[in-house]
């Protein structure tokens, strides 16, 4: 079979000090970092939608990619098109995980039997390049956002016949995720909310989001997936308010209704900005609540209201994020995927290239500076000096619940009115960071 970036070499690490674009600089996949190799902690997958399908049109203009890969767009010749691209790029690039849509990897049919067809047909094409590559599914999930039918959301929407045909398009997800033997199932509910509050019934669209998911794990359960359920938080956009909105709104609505023991969340960086977080905060959110499961990684532009997906070069983002997931024990079904897309003026195949390699040196650049963050030890040891007054006969007995207000009230009486608290010393943590960050000993 003709290669597709036959001009495209297999990317390899050169260290810090080389010029070479097609390599990586800090990305060493066999290092051991913390007890393990760097691709295990980072486990990036290829976000097949933009990778493969995206040509770089926006509302304001035209596509001025060419993601053909000599075929006719929309024929299944195309799909199959894609999938030898995607298996030579991933080999490439040394990525051993990627992700999709049920509309990304065959063109959908007037008939929900010929899509299911198309799809049955090309996953069996897809199998096979798995078994042959050693390649591996992160996640899967159904588009339920582009159709038109989906204009008033898929779990959410106003209309049962859109509602049903949203439930056969997750069950046929779930069949193709537990083929490809997927490790998540995502909901990213990219139409469940509302533009006005003045024509929505609230109640009744989250009750009935709430059981799409539910009959979903059923069903899931039933033909033998294992793997997590995730739901992606995004605050706005397409929709003007989503009920996704945050990470701490999506556990609560998981909570509620019963399906925290099955669903984690999958954080995307750019999600974070529009919702007005960091990135770091959705993830500690996540990790506290025992719920961080998996990352689209990108990052969004703080001068732009919308959602940009540009590939990750913010090494403190990055670093934030990699100790986020080191503290919380690393991922377990979950991992890196790069829900990013190359900007519209950077539509040559060897773009693509370069994009992967910039955000995957930069996550890698993240994960030694966690792991050195974590071993020097400084933060561990001032947040717990920090907090070093509950170690107190009265803040522990308030940690292990066996005080009452009566007994608290009557010991600020006899204290009287206390000191200010211990300083946070920010700039000086802060400065450790920069101090840490900076240390580029062992990087050659």
């Amino acid at each position: 079979m003709k290669e597709i970036f036959e001009n495209l070499p297999k990317v390899r690490y050169e260290g810090p000090e080389s010029n070479n674009p097609y390599a990586f600089k800090f990305y060493d996949a066999d290092r051991v970092i913390m007890g393990k190799p760097m691709k295990d902690h980072l486990r990036f997958a290829m976000a097949w939608w933009h990778n493969l399908c995206n040509e770089g049109s926006d509302m304001f203009g035209a596509a001025t990619g060419d993601k053909s890969f000599g075929c006719i767009p929309g024929t299944m010749e195309h799909a199959y098109a894609k999938v030898d691209a995607g298996f030579e790029f991933m080999d490439k690039l040394g990525i051993d995980y990627f992700c999709f849509h049920d509309a990304d990897i065959a063109p959908q049919a007037d008939t929900i039997e010929e899509t299911n067809r198309r799809l049955d047909e090309i996953t069996d094409y897809i199998k096979e390049k798995m078994e042959k590559h050693n390649k591996k599914l992160l996640w899967g999930t159904a588009n339920l956002f582009s159709s038109p039918v989906y204009m008033n959301g898929a779990g959410s929407t106003n209309s049962v016949d859109v509602y049903c045909y949203a439930a056969a398009q997750v069950k046929k997800a779930l069949e193709l995720t537990v083929k490809l033997g997927g490790l998540g199932y995502v909901f990213w509910g990219g139409r469940e909310g509302y533009e006005t509050l003045w024509n929505t019934d609230m109640k009744f669209e989250q009750e009935n989001i709430a059981a799409l998911m539910r009959m979903a794990v059923d069903y899931g359960r039933r033909i033998g997936f294992k793997g997590d359920f995730y739901i992606e938080p995004k605050a706005k956009e397409p929709m003007k308010h989503q009920y996704d909105f945050d990470t701490a709104t999506a556990i609560g609505f998981l909570r509620q209704y019963g399906l925290d023991k099955d669903f984690k969340i999958n954080v995307e960086a750019n999600h974070a900005t529009l919702a007005g977080h960091t990135f770091q905060h959705e993830l500690r959110v996540a990790a506290i609540n025992g719920m961080l499961g998996s990352i689209d990684a990108n990052q969004g532009d703080l001068l732009l209201g919308w959602d940009t997906d540009e590939f990750p070069y913010n090494v403190y983002e990055t670093t934030a994020c990699m100790y986020e997931v080191l503290k919380a024990g690393g991922f377990k079904n979950g991992g890196l995927n790069f829900d990013a897309k190359t900007r519209r003026s950077s539509y040559t195949y060897e773009d693509m290239f370069l994009a992967f390699i910039l955000g995957m040196d930069s996550f890698a650049l993240g994960l030694i500076n966690a792991a050195r963050i974590i071993e020097d030890g400084r933060l561990d040891a001032f947040i717990k000096q920090r907090y070093s007054s509950f170690d107190s006969e009265i803040g522990l007995r308030i940690r292990s619940g066996q005080t009452t207000l009566e007994e608290l009230a009557e010991y600020a009486v006899k204290k009287g009115k206390p000191p200010l608290p211990g300083s946070g010393r920010q700039e000086y943590i802060l400065s450790i960071i920069n101090q840490l960050i900076n240390k580029w000993q062992g990087l050659k």
